[in-house]
């Protein structure tokens, strides 16, 4: 079942967990990873999940169906994730160092899923932001070693340069007659 807003939904700083959580009405609380660090200070107050969120976040659920098969619920986790990075988060400039160059040149859009290879190591990434030269992702793989310091973890946004992008393997059957 998926998750429409409602008017009494709100961000809040869960101080116990140390992240940006969603309260979706009385009984219900969802956490982002989301932690102090990355947010900007209005995430630090309590505030209302707005018109505009409301918006990002239906149209956020809508292109996840063109672009993965996932039940219900993943769409909520992905969609509310989106929203907090979308809104949220602090603004980034882009890693992408860390990040093998794309031989094939891609179109950036939101909710689209595409793979960076770093390392040798491909994972799958989601488009929360998107502009003519960027894109702001978040990591759908488990988690991801940048360096031997650095690791990304599950939901994590980075932001990287288009040419990083590269087009999701499909693994296809092939049935010979």
């Amino acid at each position: 079942m998926l998750l429409m807003p409602q008017r009494d939904w709100q961000w809040i700083y869960n101080d116990a967990y140390g992240v940006l959580s969603v309260s979706l009405g009385s009984d219900m609380e969802f956490l982002t990873p989301y932690k102090i660090k990355a947010l900007i200070p209005d995430a630090l107050q309590v505030t209302e999940f707005s018109v505009d969120h409301a918006k990002f976040y239906i149209s956020f659920i809508e292109r996840l169906g063109k672009s993965v098969n996932v039940a219900d619920a993943v769409k909520v986790q992905l969609a509310l994730n989106a929203t907090a990075a979308y809104f949220l988060l602090k603004p980034q400039m882009p890693k992408s160092w860390f990040f093998d160059t794309s031989a094939i040149c891609v179109y950036s859009e939101l909710a689209k899923v595409f793979q960076l290879r770093c390392q040798g190591v491909d994972v799958d990434v989601m488009v929360i932001e998107s502009n003519i030269q960027a894109s702001l992702v978040m990591l759908l793989s488990p988690q991801l070693a940048l360096n031997d310091s650095k690791l990304l973890h599950q939901f994590e946004c980075i932001k990287v340069m288009n040419d990083r992008l590269h087009p999701r393997k499909v693994s296809r059957q092939i049935a010979a007659a």
